[in-house]
């Protein structure tokens, strides 16, 4: 039993279990000494009485003496095997203690590494990469000291196994205290070395990425921040002439069309940003930090130019058909517009009726608050806006107010013809009419005029005022 070596094969737990168990056989082999120093007491009296067969005696007491000194010496030698055992299995547990301890952050630390390193990113400036790229230096700091405990932990692991070698302990089992092998931390200590450099590649490559979208941003900026206020320039330019009084109004349409032209020229420029616009969506780039101008504000502003030309030449001109054909001259035409533009306070080119109202009273019109001067304006409104938009055009005012002046001239003209006929009387006779016009418009006249009732009034005697105003708007006249 003493000789078993089956300590050989035990784990720590099994051996204080054994050291218990030869502990208890000690205490048993101690109260067998009395007994065999009993043999030998008896042995040696046998001696002393010259017992006949005293050399038999003294064999057999020195052969138990031999056992029981064998078995002493065994006991000894297996108390000395069994804590040996027990002192190296203890270092060996602290040391795989020791070694749990360690590897499993280290082993936390490798895997969050890899993860981080394989981490997808999606970025849109170069801040948020050069952010990246600084974070991924810090992290490639780390990894000497990172490579140190790594050595360290191994070393714990070579310990062990220097120990197991040196005094030829057959371990029983595998660490206790974790699962992670050095292999598994060699393996993936590898692995992070590989994805270093990857991850190098990519953010060099974002990096330079990055700074591509960098120029397509400011390219494109450094055109719209030009096109986008020159647009703006030519909406003020162009609402300027519209409404200044600068020469006549074909000075005014060869400015235009030398606007127009300009405008047309610049055409190209539009086609250039809109190329540079392309560049951007392909790459991808949804903000710009150099510009407040978007591709789409440009478009609507061009657009809005461009509508914007068309419609005023497109104005001047029917003004220009409106006073040839009315025969306003020009400065009635600039009368019009200098009224127009006074009350045109917003500068919109259109007159609210508020504005209108105003307007019309400061060129005479009886248009009161009260309700036949409601009904009036109502009237007029009705001719100036008839699609009721809230607003007067300039080319509706216009309109308006060449009828009204072209009315009143027929009117008057018509009035001082009839009174150079009827010899400056506030009348005109039957006889005077047949004698002066030919006979059908005289007697289109005599039907259609009312006869005179005025304090100087003779038989007969007919109302040329009253017939000149009520061919007021008449086609036939």
């Amino acid at each position: 039993m003493l000789r078993q070596k089956d300590y050989e094969t035990a784990t720590l737990s099994e051996i204080k279990a054994l050291l218990k168990k030869h502990e208890a056989f000690e205490s048993d082999l101690a109260a067998h000494q009395d007994r065999v120093e009993q043999i030998a007491a008896i042995a040696q009296e046998l001696n002393e009485l010259d017992y006949y067969d005293s050399p038999s005696v003294n064999a057999r007491c020195q052969k138990i003496c031999d056992q029981w000194d064998n078995l002493g010496a065994l006991t000894q030698k297996r108390r000395e095997a069994l804590e040996r055992t027990e002192k190296l299995l203890e270092t060996i547990d602290q040391l795989y203690l020791e070694y749990a301890k360690r590897a499993a952050p280290f082993n936390n630390w490798m895997e969050g590494a890899m993860e981080d390193l394989q981490d997808t990113f999606i970025v849109h400036t170069i801040e948020e990469i050069q952010g990246l790229t600084t974070a991924h230096e810090q992290f490639k700091a780390t990894l000497p000291d990172a490579d140190k405990e790594r050595l360290a932990i191994l070393g714990i692991h070579n310990e062990v196994s220097k120990i197991v070698q040196t005094y030829h302990v057959n371990m029983a089992g595998t660490n206790p205290y974790t699962t992670i092998t050095p292999q598994e931390i060699n393996g993936k200590w590898d692995h992070v070395r590989q994805l270093v450099p990857r991850r190098d590649q990519a953010l060099t490559e974002e990096h330079a990425r990055q700074q591509h979208n960098e120029r397509l941003r400011k390219q494109f900026a450094a055109q719209a921040n030009v096109i986008g206020p020159w647009i703006q320039t030519k909406m003020e330019e162009i609402g300027r002439i519209s409404i200044e009084m600068h020469g006549t109004l074909e000075d005014q349409l060869s400015h235009l069309r030398q606007y127009e032209k300009s405008i047309v020229n610049y055409k190209p420029k539009i086609d250039q940003l809109e190329g540079d616009h392309q560049l951007i969506q392909e790459a991808l780039i949804f903000d710009n930090k150099h510009t407040n101008y978007t591709m789409e504000h440009i478009r609507v502003g061009w657009e809005q130019l461009l509508t914007t030309i068309a419609r005023t030449i497109n104005e001047v001109e029917n003004q220009i058909l409106t006073r040839d054909a009315k025969g306003i001259s020009q400065e009635q035409m600039n009368e019009f517009r200098a009224s127009f533009n006074h009350f045109d306070r917003d500068h919109s080119g259109t007159l609210g009726p508020e504005e209108f109202k105003a307007c019309l009273i400061s060129l005479g019109y009886d248009i009161g608050n009260d309700p036949q001067g409601e009904a009036e304006f109502a009237r007029i409104m009705s001719i100036v806006d008839p699609n009721r938009l809230g607003v007067v055009t300039f080319q509706a005012f216009i309109d308006f107010m060449s009828r009204e002046t072209a009315d009143t001239d027929t009117a008057d003209q018509v009035m001082a013809s009839f009174k150079i006929l009827a010899g400056d009387k506030n009348y005109i006779t039957v006889d005077e009419l047949r004698r002066e016009l030919p006979p059908d418009q005289a007697e289109y006249c005599i039907a259609r005029m009312a006869p005179y009732t005025g304090p100087d009034a003779v038989p007969g005697a007919l109302d040329y005022m009253s017939f000149s105003t009520a061919l007021y708007g008449e086609s036939d006249l």
